[in-house]
């Protein structure tokens, strides 16, 4: 069988192409092992309709949406995708298939401290995303860990509900935009503490303290935290799982992301890309904006199924 769309991805951006697809007609298979990232949110909050939903819950939410409208969900690793003629072939652990078109939709991963400790408190004052966890620490103190666009974006969004912002940068000066920089040093409730790394993660239930280590001098100090913010990266905090794509010609930024224009194509034919894997236009790494992208993805290929102006 040739699908006229294969979805690489069970994420928001990924079941939100499979939904408006099948709405379109289109005959298409989703491929993906997990939910993303926000299926191991402890909460979501403010998708439209739902000021507060656990991440698992809104995944099962998705998935069910999905299954209803008879969406064919395939719960495998996807190993390669090549183009053979004017096919694009999928393969997977136990079986490969053929599509028309892709909507490519694999997300991204989550840059980690990489301490033996992360793991247990995520979600228990570690995380990733300050968008979704902000108003979790109102009158707190938090360090956030990296010095570029993602932390400086997380350092100002956390001071308007934080009590202290301590960002923790191992070099010695921010590597963030200079009207970022300017607005964190103007700022009362943010402190840089630079040359310096969070080695360890010390509390109960939560979080409690970290320990630092200046990088220059060797020195190790304790600082009381109920929160840790792990914001590294140039702008999004994240990295983009598109080396697949990448093995397919598509053109990427140098982050990686997959480089998409208003309807979601690459310059690949046939391929699209939707969610947190892409640069898109004004990103905004949200579940309500990878469910919009994947959306106009799947409007994108019935377009040029059916060429349609």
């Amino acid at each position: 069988m040739i699908f006229d769309t294969i979805v690489l991805g069970a994420g928001p951006a990924g079941l939100s192409a499979a939904v408006y697809g099948t709405r379109f007609n289109l005959n298409l298979l989703v491929i993906g092992k997990e939910g993303g990232t926000m299926a191991e949110a402890d909460e979501i909050c403010n998708y439209l309709g739902f000021p507060s939903i656990p991440g698992a819950e809104m995944d099962k939410m998705f998935n069910e949406h999905a299954k209803k409208l008879g969406v064919k969900i395939i719960r495998e690793e996807i190993t390669e995708i090549k183009k053979e003629k004017e096919f694009f072939v999928v393969k997977a652990e136990k079986d490969e298939y053929k599509s028309k078109t892709l909507i490519y939709a694999l997300g991204g991963r989550k840059r980690e401290l990489g301490l033996p400790e992360e793991k247990k408190f995520r979600g228990r004052g570690v995380s990733y995303c300050a968008t979704c966890d902000a108003p979790f620490f109102k009158n707190k103190t938090v360090a956030v860990a990296g010095g570029r666009n993602s932390a400086a974006v997380a350092a100002l969004l956390l001071s308007k509900f934080a009590k202290k912002v301590y960002i923790v940068y191992r070099g010695n000066e921010l590597k963030a935009f200079p009207s970022f920089v300017k607005k964190i040093e103007e700022t009362e409730n943010i402190e840089t503490i630079f040359n310096s790394a969070i080695k360890e993660i010390m509390g109960g239930k939560l979080i409690e303290k970290v320990f630092l280590e200046n990088l220059k001098t060797g020195e190790t100090s304790e600082m009381a935290v109920s929160g840790v913010f792990v914001q590294f990266g140039s702008l999004f905090g994240s990295l983009p799982n598109s080396e697949l794509a990448k093995k397919l010609g598509v053109e990427t930024t140098e982050e990686g992301r997959i480089i998409v224009r208003e309807d979601t194509s690459t310059n690949v034919k046939g391929f699209f890309a939707a969610g947190d894997v892409t640069d898109g236009r004004n990103k905004f790494d949200q579940v309500i904006t990878a469910a919009a992208e994947g959306a106009i993805a799947a409007q994108s290929v019935y377009k040029l199924i059916s060429e349609v102006d």
